[in-house]
């Protein structure tokens, strides 16, 4: 049996004549799926696969199911005769636009075994003529397929070589999904071997040198892998050094490399081509020269060899010298490979006559990570999911490798300047507090360290730029937004919609072990932003200046001089903090909708359902039939009544000079550091140091610890938020009490709230609790709102370590902006 190989990712073209047995073929050797045959299309069309007036639409769809197969990665064979060039030309071109390699497998049969297959077919009643014609074209087409552009060509020319004939189906040279690392990316070292060495010893690779000391390989002892981004030449004192080391870490499997620009112009300089000696490339023949031809001829086959880009890890990791579009992952072609080489370039050249490229990775969405160089940077960013490792160490910048899956990022610096830049290294910086709106419109990915990349719908961006750019706080005071939070699970207990058991089993499920539950002070969530001097802010969730000025001056400076008793700034060197709390009462910034929703629908209610049941009181006594209304009635008269309670206790007024509280209950940062892995009753300690240094302004937050696995500690946490909702508390939140917890899936909830039976009234109406409202908002679908959290959570978090870690204001702002963008997804309200 003859084995001939196709690549997994490619178009086949079947040549041959009617009568030759294509679609047998096919059949015999391809899914069903992957065959896409010109007469099924002319059957689609006209509903005769021979009707030859409708072959141009037939293969304008036959054309349009093969580029959706091959937009998706998928296998493609087109079942028809393409005996003519002009009939294969078109494939071709659909075979490059998909960046796919075109495969053409001829079945060159005898003119008379087609004739007499056709003739056992009652639909094949043309004359031999056209088969003969079709036969002609086919030889003569047989030495141009290469020259059209075909790949890889098949030639089956008996019967027997057609029945002989099997597939096996070969990766593409870029395919490297199934070796999945760990790996050490390294940037463009261009003939800086010190530094690589010193790098690689760094990354805790050992150094392999042969008799003349001269490093040969590098293996790693926990079987890392390196994988070098291209350039490894020109410019730098020792690139035939550099070459030695990595062509000898490739043979052993120790490392990959993938090919530079500097790379493919010296395999056109070894091959006698005339190329220019610029760019360092004369460096590089002079070190070639003195060294014997044997090694200048492996150099040369090594460099030639080397691939445009590598998928690696299942296709979670891309590396190409100049960074790859999401479409091209995988692909092969010229395109692809110039891409790889030379990134996406307009054509014009800059002030320096170097070619201007398009910032390809500002635009770029896709899942993979792409790790590039080829364009030097003064330092490393993530952008997009992408990250460009050339630090420029020929230039006298750094050697730089990323730790994948680890994403650390490993530097050395460059022991001397080795080459001046044409272009300065550093370009043009912007100004750190000056806002763009291409930073928050459109569909935006926010790489963050907690959760990796999150992702900002198109659509949610307008309602969240109107309130920042109306009513927010100028954006560089605003550094942190909290995240939403999500109920419970409904309970399964009869008359409630929430309970804690559902909040301990949801953690309980995740291994979080121990969970704090804190108080839920019935107030405005409130953002405190204070500084040693009493200078800052006290803002909203959405972002809007909690307090007048004067007011907001006022509640600083106590807020200040509370913290400075505490012993806090010392303590925790800073000099300014960034507290999350709750600011009482209620009506200190909700006074408007309590008065226009919630005491307008308690009045209306008490006073008309007083009224229905006096009316229907006296009906009941002429001796009409109203009982079961009349009882009705009453309960929803009881009903409202507990309404009104509900909000009533809490829009009393704090008699107290400031006429407001605040309760913190976690410290968010400080200017030297972020807080969220010290444990919840680390920051309640905090606050109740506050509490004791300005009882009057302060309130503490009450508390509760439980043990998840632990079914008396459960029952004990369940009472102690049964006593506090039955005194008129709002409920708990229940957190898990090492605070930033990580879970098998992820980041875990950061908390969730377990709201009072009588509180949900305001929430869900004063009749939530009839038994057939209470079965329905119990079916109430929780996915969406725990995905907004955890998201939020994690932008809010980065938020913060970008500010503490001195970045620009508009890097800040994207994260806090994406927060407010959430807020605008279609979520219940009430949850």
């Amino acid at each position: 049996m003859s084995e001939l190989s196709i690549p997994e990712l490619s178009l086949v073209v079947l040549v041959g004549t009617t009568g030759s047995g294509k679609s047998a073929f096919a059949a015999t050797h391809f899914l069903p799926t992957e065959v896409v045959s010109s007469d099924d299309c002319r059957a689609m069309v006209s509903d005769d696969p021979n009707d030859q007036g409708a072959t141009t639409d037939a293969f304008g769809l036959l054309e349009y199911i093969a580029g959706k197969r091959l937009d998706r990665g998928r296998l493609t064979v087109i079942d028809a005769t393409n005996v003519q060039p002009s009939a294969r030309k078109s494939l071709l071109a659909l075979a490059k636009d998909h960046d796919v390699l075109p495969v053409a497998i001829v079945l060159d049969l005898p003119v008379a075994l087609a004739l007499e297959r056709n003739a056992s077919r009652p639909d094949r009643d043309f004359g031999a003529h056209v088969v003969k014609r079709q036969h002609d074209q086919l030889h003569r087409s047989l030495r141009s397929l290469k020259r059209e552009g075909f790949r890889t060509i098949h030639v089956l020319d008996s019967v027997e070589a057609v029945a002989e004939a099997s597939f096996v189906r070969t990766r593409l040279f870029n395919d490297r999904r199934h070796e999945h690392g760990p790996f050490d990316v390294i940037g463009d070292v261009h003939g800086c071997r010190e530094e690589l060495e010193l790098l690689l010893g760094r990354l805790g690779y050992a150094i392999s040198r042969d008799d003349a000391g001269r490093c040969v390989d590098a293996a790693h002892p926990d079987g890392r892998q390196a994988v070098f981004v291209g350039d490894l030449v020109d410019r730098g004192p020792d690139s035939a050094g550099v070459l030695r080391l990595v062509m000898g870490m490739v043979a052993k499997g120790n490392a990959l490399c993938v090919s530079g620009n500097h790379e493919a112009k010296l395999v056109r300089a070894l091959g006698r081509r005339d190329v220019k000696p610029t760019h360092g490339l004369q460096e590089t023949l002079d070190q070639l020269a003195a060294e014997d031809d044997t090694f200048v001829a492996e150099v040369r086959q090594f460099c030639d060899g080397l691939v445009a880009h590598y998928v690696l890890d299942d296709g979670n990791l891309v590396v190409a010298h100049a960074g790859l579009k999401e479409k091209y992952h995988g692909r092969a072609s010229g395109r692809v490979r110039a891409f790889a080489l030379y990134g996406d370039t307009s054509g014009e050249t800059d002030e320096f006559g170097l070619p201007v490229r398009y910032p390809w990775a500002d635009d770029y969405r896709g899942s993979a990570m792409v790790l590039y160089g080829h364009t030097p940077v003064p330092a490393t960013e993530w952008v997009n999911n992408t990250m460009c490792l050339d630090t420029g160490c020929v230039f006298g910048g750094s050697l730089t490798a990323l730790r994948y899956p680890e994403r650390e990022v490993v530097s050395v610096p460059a022991r001397a300047t080795y080459y001046e830049p044409v272009r300065p290294l550093a370009p043009p910086q912007r100004d750190p507090e000056v806002l763009k709106l291409t930073d928050i419109l459109g569909h935006r990915v926010i790489e963050t360290e907690h959760m990796g990349r999150v992702s900002l719908r198109e659509e949610n961006a307008a309602g969240a730029l109107e309130v920042m750019s109306r009513f927010a706080i100028p954006p560089a005071e605003l550094l942190y937004l909290p995240p939403t939070m999500s109920p419970v699970d409904s309970s399964s207990r009869d008359g409630l919609l929430e309970h804690p058991d559902e909040a301990f089993g949801h953690y309980a499920k995740r291994s979080v072990d121990r969970v704090i539950c804190e108080e839920k002070h019935m107030g405005s969530r409130g953002i405190v932003r204070v500084a040693r001097d009493g200078s800052g802010v006290i803002y909203s969730r959405t972002g809007r200046a909690f307090f007048s000025e004067e007011q907001q001056t006022s509640v600083l400076s106590r807020i200040a001089d509370a913290v400075t008793t505490a012993g806090l700034w010392a303590e925790l060197d800073a000099t300014w903090l960034l507290m999350d709390a709750e600011i009482l009462p209620w009506t200190a910034k909700a006074e408007a909708m309590v008065r226009s929703q919630y005491a307008k629908v308690g009045a209306a209610a008490t006073t008309a359902l007083q009224a229905t049941i006096d009316v229907l009181s006296a009906a009941a006594a002429r001796g009409t039939d109203v009982g079961d209304l009349l009882n009705r009635t009453r309960t929803r008269a009881v009903n409202a009544a507990l309404f009104v309670d509900a909000y009533r206790h809490y829009v009393q007024p704090i008699a107290t000079e400031l006429g407001i509280q605040v309760a913190p209950f976690q410290i968010i940062a400080g200017d030297r550091s972020t807080y969220e892995t010290r444990d919840h009753q680390w920051h309640l300690d905090i606050a109740d140091r506050l509490v004791a240094a300005d009882p009057e302004l302060f309130r503490a937050t009450r508390r509760f610890v439980v043990e998840t696995a632990d079914g008396s500690s459960c029952s004990a946490g369940a009472a102690w938020w049964e006593d506090l909702t039955a005194h008129g508390g709002e409920g708990m939140v229940v957190k898990p009490l090492d605070n930033l917890v990580r879970g098998q899936k992820g980041l875990v909830q950061p908390g969730l709230k377990v709201r009072g039976r009588e509180y949900l009234r305001i929430i869900y109406g004063a009749d939530y609790t009839d038994a057939s409202m209470l079965a329905r908002l119990k079916q109430r679908n929780l996915g969406q709102k725990r995905s907004m959290a955890l998201r939020e959570y994690a932008l809010g978090l980065e938020a913060v370590r970008r500010a503490v870690a001195g970045e620009p204001v508009w890097r800040v702002h994207q994260c806090v902006f994406g927060i407010l963008a959430m807020e605008s997804e279609a979520v219940d309200p009430r949850l």
